[in-house]
This record gives structure tokens, C-alpha cells and sequence, in this order.
């Protein structure tokens, strides 16, 4: 097995850090940004910023990986990568606050990044992988293993910090009564 230099290592690190943090910084100021100063929508931007960033992601992996050998193994590594950016307090079972969602002071459990975050993020790389010539039958976010992951963490988040993820419910329009015709009285009726 081929040894890296520490350096490169670190620098491999750092640079995809830096690629990271900028994209994922790039959120927070696409939502100052006016709509009518774009062409595309908001979606489509965070979309091609997302697959930028996961594709920055695969160019410094050791070894490099090319988009066509990406598993759902690569996702998940991926989504634990960035886990290091996230902005939820994520609570431990032994943690005092475990199970209450606005704890009144401060502990040492780990920010992580939000499952409704995760979930949206791979919606939109899923999407974007297609888009960009990937086959369906081949998307690595949409692997059984992708799904899995974010159930767990939906779960365990839903635990953690006391707020239930239950399923939106479709609102159905009422049904609509159908007009019965009024009939004619029979011939020979009163």
C-alpha cells in the first residue's frame, strides 16, 4: 500500500475543508441574494454548488475517485465528512438534556448536521447526478444503504433532541358529491 506524505495529506485536507466551508457558507448568503438578480432559481443554484462540492470531494479523496466508481459507501462517508460543519447539538443518551429540544444550558454533545439538511442534500445530488448524465439504475444517493443512513439519523435525532420527524399528511381535496339528476315523475305517479 502506497504511503501519503503527511503534508499532502494535510493539505489534501485543508483544501477540501476550505472547498467545503465555502459551499456550505454559500447557503446562508444565497438567501440574501434578491431572485430577480439570477436567472436560475435558488434550487438549481444549491443544486449545482452541492454537486461542485461533492465533486471537489471525490477529486481530493485518497485515492481520487471518479464519479462512475462512486458508491453509496462513498455517499455515507461523504455525509459523516460533513458532519464536522453542522449547526445542531446533537444530544449523547447519557447527556442530562437528552430528549429535550431546548435545553436551558449548555453541554458537550457534538453539532452535527441536521437530518432535514441531510435529506434535502442528497435529494438535490440525486437529481443533479442524473442531470449530469448519470444513470438512474446507478445513482449512489439513491442507494438502499443512503436511505438507511438517513432513517438512522433522522431517528436518532428524533430522539436526541425530543422533536418528532412524523410524515407530513397529504391534504386531499374533499370529494366531490356528485349531482343527482332529478328524474322526472314516473308516468301515472301522484
Amino acid at each position: 500500500m502506497d504511503s501519503i506524505p503527511h503534508h499532502e495529506m494535510e493539505s489534501s485536507a485543508t483544501n477540501l475543508q476550505t472547498t467545503t466551508t465555502t459551499a456550505l457558507l454559500s447557503v446562508s448568503s444565497s438567501s440574501s441574494t434578491s431572485p430577480s438578480s439570477s436567472t436560475s432559481s435558488r434550487y438549481e443554484n444549491q443544486k449545482r454548488r452541492d454537486w461542485n462540492t461533492f465533486g471537489q470531494y471525490l477529486k481530493n479523496h485518497r485515492p481520487p475517485l471518479a464519479l462512475s466508481r462512486c458508491s453509496g459507501a462513498h455517499v455515507l462517508e461523504f455525509l459523516r465528512y460533513l458532519d464536522q460543519f453542522g449547526k445542531t447539538k446533537v444530544h449523547t443518551p447519557i447527556c442530562h438534556f437528552y430528549g429535550h429540544p431546548n435545553p436551558p444550558a449548555p453541554c458537550p454533545c457534538p453539532l452535527r448536521q441536521a437530518w432535514g439538511s441531510l435529506d434535502a442534500l442528497i435529494g438535490r445530488l440525486r437529481a443533479a447526478f442524473e442531470e449530469n448524465g448519470g444513470k438512474p439504475e446507478a445513482n449512489p444517493f439513491g442507494a438502499r444503504a443512503v436511505r438507511l443512513y438517513l432513517r438512522e439519523v433522522r431517528d436518532l435525532q428524533s430522539k436526541a433532541r425530543g422533536i418528532s420527524y412524523e410524515k407530513k399528511k397529504r391534504k386531499r381535496p374533499p370529494p366531490q358529491q356528485q349531482q343527482i339528476p332529478l328524474l322526472p315523475p314516473a308516468p301515472g305517479a301522484s
